[in-house]
């Protein structure tokens, strides 16, 4: 297959340690496909310093969604769960298919029971996480009990690039986490710690990526770009 006809998928990051795994796993998923990644660190950072997403930000990441389609993507991926809200709300003006990071989890997550801890790394996901879970579980005419769990240091250790102590307070704050059915794991930059996680809290333990890889892909082969 030339280069040329290959299916072309936008990525729009606001984590670099997402951006520099993810694009190997879709294509270790998927195989020969053309990625455009995009990173802007503000689109996350905005939202979790003034607690809200403004205006000014939405319409920033509608221009990012927007040339991205312009630059003529088949699908294209937003890896920030605490972007998907109003990545719904850009969706309707966007003619190729959109999908944001944890919709597939999120899914995976209500079926899975009705005890459901978000665990989280930074505060500004927990509301997005929050509205998506209920909003599926009313579709299923189901009610979750919600519990939170939030490791603001990780964040701050992961944005410095300190994968190792990250992790070992996420294993710290797991602990703390008993009798539930499944924990989400609010953040694709905290993916890699999922069967750790599973084993510490002894229940199902979900994380974006993969599920929403098996998206990307379902996606392609519908639009039979592979």
């Amino acid at each position: 297959m030339g280069v040329d006809k290959m299916a072309k998928v936008a990525l729009i990051h606001t984590v670099k340690s997402v951006l520099n795994t993810f694009e190997d796993k879709v294509k270790e998923a998927i195989g020969d496909v053309v990625v455009v990644n995009t990173l802007d660190e503000y689109l996350a950072s905005d939202p979790a310093e003034k607690g809200e997403f403004t205006v000014e930000n939405m319409n920033r990441l509608f221009s990012f969604i927007k040339n991205a389609e312009i630059a003529q993507a088949d699908v294209i991926v937003v890896t920030c769960s605490t972007l998907s809200p109003t990545v719904e709300k850009i969706k309707p003006f966007i003619k190729v298919p959109v999908i944001t990071i944890d919709e597939a989890m999120i899914k995976k997550a209500v079926e899975c029971g009705t005890k459901v801890t978000i665990m989280a790394t930074a505060e500004s996901t927990i509301e997005p996480t929050k509205f998506g879970l209920l909003r599926e579980a009313e579709k299923l005419n189901k009610h979750l009990e919600l519990s939170i769990v939030v490791c603001h240091e990780a964040f701050d250790a992961i944005r410095a690039g300190d994968v190792k102590h990250h992790d070992e307070l996420l294993k710290q704050r797991a602990l703390k986490v008993k009798q539930q059915d499944v924990v989400v794991l609010a953040q694709a930059s905290m993916a890699h710690m999922q069967n750790i996680i599973e084993k510490i809290c002894g229940c199902t333990v979900l994380s974006s990526p993969n599920l929403c890889i098996n998206q990307l892909k379902q996606t392609l082969i519908n639009l039979k770009k592979i």
